[in-house]
């Protein structure tokens, strides 16, 4: 969710002076494009793990306070929700077996966090979306100590101006149909977040890649089919988190007005486009105001923070979302790719990395790129159809026309992937493991959201309610989360 914040409301005044130093941020920015040096010589990947807490019986624990301090590792963080924390994964380059590092050193990190959570009654579990929250766990005090969290429910409900209408139905005919007075059920939304350092020069084909492919991520790594007890879509976070934090009244939807939570509608040919949009199309949300005068520290040699530029921009909810940041006084660019859901293993979601790395290499690369044949309207209606059907998705891609996202992915996008991590100069042993998981979910079409939902039906089979069910499909996903086996090799019940 980002930095905190100072202040839980704004004035008119505040919120008019950040409107004019982030037009003022935006000037100096594109200024810097053109003239600055950004580090890009070693690209740098990076990784976060928004994660769940439950208790004994698999409820949500909200308890997150209590949790981070028994963890004491400043690399676990809040979250929105007093049940979520995040997990954030310093950068590192892809080169060699650097994921397979990864790979020990988050299932050592995880395995520590979850002993230390245990002494105050919870539990860690990676998961789209948590399939035993509730409405009524949202009655309570919900909402982490943190001005930021606040301030943001408040300009979001101020800026709507009424409660936010759910309305999600899924395959089946199960709906969620309620209105709801904060942005609690965003909450639920817990994803992994992947970053890649590139250069000003190539950001626009890394950006138009990541968006081609984000259908494809989805349909693979599905994991969130249910949600206040109901089965709705494969990947149900998409469609919450886009409701659920929808700054707009019905009016506003009718009059064509951008949503908060925005795919894009075209492809870009500099990261400019995506800053200078959220300048022309979203208001203030989070106004905080700075003393810096960027122009003047542009002009002194040094990078300026840009700070009030970067604060609105966390508050444009893109699926792949343009940053800008310095480290040791240099600036650079990043896409992060925020399409995938939590879990359900550490090695799904490095196989998930490590497919949308590999893919995006070559895809960014080619002499005649994908969004070059395809229109971005195609693009977008893949990506709703991914988060709807999951693994059983059926997909535009220019060459094959309408195919499964499992023929796509084993006949044409994993031998990219393989190309693309070789091209990275990533170990045999790493493309072999984390691709070698990928292979496997496209062969045998189970992935997180298609063996919950086996799993419920299983134990719906046997006679137990739905709450029932869903409670002992999570104890029987944490068990097989913490044996660190992918998703496609679990047993159903």
């Amino acid at each position: 969710m980002g930095a905190e914040v100072s202040a839980q409301s704004y004035t008119r005044e505040q919120r008019q002076r950040y409107r004019e130093k982030v037009r003022q941020n935006l000037d100096v920015f594109e200024r810097m494009l053109t003239q600055s040096s950004f580090e890009f010589d070693r690209p740098m990947t990076g990784l976060e793990i928004e994660l769940n807490l439950v208790d004994a019986d698999h409820q949500p624990h909200f308890h997150n306070a209590e949790v981070l301090e028994a963890i004491a590792d400043p690399g676990y963080q809040t979250e929105l929700a007093r049940y979520n924390i995040e997990l954030n994964v310093p950068p590192r380059p892809l080169p060699g077996d650097a994921a397979i590092e990864l790979e020990n050193d988050l299932r050592a990190s995880l395995n520590a966090a979850d002993a230390a959570a245990s002494r105050v009654g919870s539990k860690i579990i990676a998961i789209g979306i948590l399939p035993t929250i509730m409405p009524e766990h949202y009655e309570g005090e919900w909402i982490s100590r943190n001005n930021r969290y606040t301030a943001l429910n408040d300009s979001i409900f101020l800026a709507r101006g009424e409660d936010v209408y759910l309305d999600i139905e899924g395959p089946t005919g199960e709906r969620v149909a309620t209105f709801c007075d904060s942005i609690a059920p965003e909450s639920a939304c817990t994803s992994v977040q992947l970053h890649l350092q590139v250069a000003p020069h190539e950001f626009a084909n890394h950006w138009n890649a990541a968006q081609a492919i984000s259908a494809v991520q989805l349909a693979l790594a599905a994991n969130s089919p249910y949600f206040f007890g109901k089965r709705l879509h494969a990947e149900t976070r998409i469609e919450l988190f886009t409701q659920a934090t929808d700054t707009r009244p019905v009016e506003l939807k009718n009059q064509g007005v951008r949503p908060r939570v925005f795919f894009g509608e075209r492809w870009i040919t500099s990261i400019f486009d995506l800053f200078e949009e959220n300048v022309r199309y979203f208001p203030t949300l989070l106004a905080e105001v700075t003393d810096e005068d960027p122009m003047s520290k542009l002009e002194a040699g040094i990078a300026p923070d840009l700070a009030e530029l970067r604060l609105h921009n966390g508050t444009v909810y893109r699926w792949n979302r343009p940053i800008y940041d310095i480290v040791g006084g240099t600036p650079h660019l990043r896409v992060e790719n925020r399409v995938l859901p939590a879990g359900p293993t550490i090695a799904d979601v490095l196989a998930n990395a490590a497919f949308y790395y590999g893919a995006i290499r070559v895809l960014a690369s080619a002499d005649r790129p994908v969004w070059t044949k395809m229109s971005f309207a195609a693009c977008e209606e893949n990506f709703r159809r991914a988060a709807r059907d999951g693994i059983e998705a059926k997909l535009y891609w220019p060459g094959f026309g309408e195919v499964s996202a499992d023929e796509l992915v084993l006949r044409h996008l994993l031998p990219m992937a393989h190309e693309g991590l070789k091209a990275w100069g990533v170990s045999d042993a790493v493309r072999d493991r984390f691709l070698g998981i990928i292979e496997g979910r496209a062969t045998t079409g189970l992935n997180g959201a298609e063996w919950q939902t086996r799993c419920v039906t299983h134990f719906e089979g046997e006679g137990h309610g739905r709450r029932e069910a869903l409670r002992l499909m999570v104890e029987r996903y944490a068990g097989h989360m913490a044996g660190n086996e992918p998703v496609h090799t679990w047993p159903v019940p």
